[in-house]
């Protein structure tokens, strides 16, 4: 299965990309489902029909579906939910609180991209196109395995063994005195089952032969910014980004004085795109003179981002950015084909490193892990700009 996520900032246009994408896989022959996992849902206006939590027929070839982030988690989740609010309802708080801090941050988005894992199991589509939410607080769940995996493992798979024969002994005596229950066997699978899943999940988002980002941006300063640190945080995981989509560009042939400030500074942030995502290929979109919503309309997004290819080709193989930890120092490997290392120069300030090639500059938002630390060294190897953090 080709999996293919659109990301970017809110607002930008991702869910429109996500569902003209669709249309031209669908059209090629792929059977394709277009889902979104953004809490602010926009897919169903963007097809101009009615979508829910269940996969519905677009046109031929092509599903939608919206995701329903109560009952993901409900599904996922629902067992240790209702635990939690059981114990914080022991300690005083009402009903509705209880409820709402027993769903951690992050799990309805992270619980997102377990359906979409879920889909991949099932194998009923050959093209899978995610409308997600920004990604960065979703994918630092993915370092659960690697993080968690010894403890998983060694601490809690033992324990888990302990707290179910020992549970009908204290039971009894427990629950008197606190005023709820200790978990039961459902309770204490449910999170060995999460860490599986996700350990199963990352494999299938870090094989860059069947899944890529696409990062959509607007040319504006904040928009580019965020856009950045997205491909930082999704390389830090390895989930390599095949293309960048820079959307909304006034066109050349609107000459109102009153856009003329804007088309100027578009054009500056335009060069800032190229240079900030090379080598990554970047696919300019005009700004149309009518929303985005219903097949006509885009019919035309189709055709300006794709013409006769094939949107679930690989647009770019290699990771730009690979962050790299080795005997406790990390490494952010940069990949320059072609350049020499005297020509480059290097600025930190605060959480970003400037690298200045020639006349030419990329600014890169570096993710928490390495923005508090200084670069400390850096070679040119393979391709690769190699700089050491200490």
């Amino acid at each position: 299965m080709r999996v293919i996520l659109m990301t970017g900032k809110g607002g930008v246009g991702k869910t429109s990309v996500a569902a003209a994408t669709g249309l031209r896989c669908a059209e090629l022959g792929y059977k394709t489902l277009v889902l979104s996992t953004d809490p602010a849902h926009s897919l169903a206006d963007s097809f101009d029909l009615e979508l829910g939590h269940e996969a519905r027929s677009v046109r031929p070839n092509l599903w939608g579906a919206e995701l329903d982030a109560l009952m993901e988690l409900e599904g996922n989740w629902g067992a240790v939910k209702r635990y939690i609010t059981e114990v914080l309802q022991a300690r005083g708080l009402d009903g509705v609180q209880a409820e709402e801090l027993a769903i951690l941050p992050g799990m309805d988005e992270i619980f997102g991209l377990v359906r979409m894992k879920r889909h991949y199991d099932e194998g009923k589509y050959e093209v899978l196109i995610i409308d997600s939410a920004p990604t960065g607080t979703a994918l630092r769940l993915l370092s659960i395995p690697e993080v968690g995996g010894w403890y998983m493992r060694r601490f809690y798979k033992p324990l888990q063994g302990m707290s179910a024969a020992l549970r009908p002994l204290f039971e009894p005596i427990f629950r008197p005195i606190a005023g709820f229950s200790l978990p039961n066997n459902e309770v204490m699978d449910a999170p060995y089952e999460f860490y599986q899943q996700i350990e199963e999940l990352e494999k299938v988002l870090t094989d860059n032969s069947q899944t890529s980002v696409r990062l959509v941006t607007n040319p504006e300063k904040m928009v580019i910014k965020e856009s950045l640190r997205a491909h930082a945080y999704l390389s830090l995981y390895n989930v390599a980004t095949d293309m960048v989509v820079a959307n909304r560009i006034i066109p050349d042939r609107v000459t109102d004085p009153f856009f003329q400030r804007w088309k100027e500074n578009q054009q500056q942030y335009r060069q800032e795109i190229h240079e900030n995502f090379s080598p990554l290929p970047v696919k300019e979109v005009p700004l149309y003179s009518e929303e985005m919503c219903g097949m006509e309309a885009l019919e035309r997004l189709k055709e300006t981002l794709y013409a006769e290819e094939d949107p679930t080709q690989v647009y770019y193989k290699e990771n730009t950015i690979r962050v790299v930890k080795d005997n406790g120092q990390y490494s952010l490997e940069l990949y320059l084909p072609g350049v020499a290392k005297e020509k480059i120069q290097l600025n930190k300030n605060a959480d970003e490193l400037n690298v200045r090639i020639g006349n030419h500059r990329r600014n890169l938002v570096l993710p928490q892990s390495l923005a508090a630390l200084q670069p400390a060294g850096a070679k040119m190897e393979d391709d690769y700009l190699k700089i050491r953090f200490s």
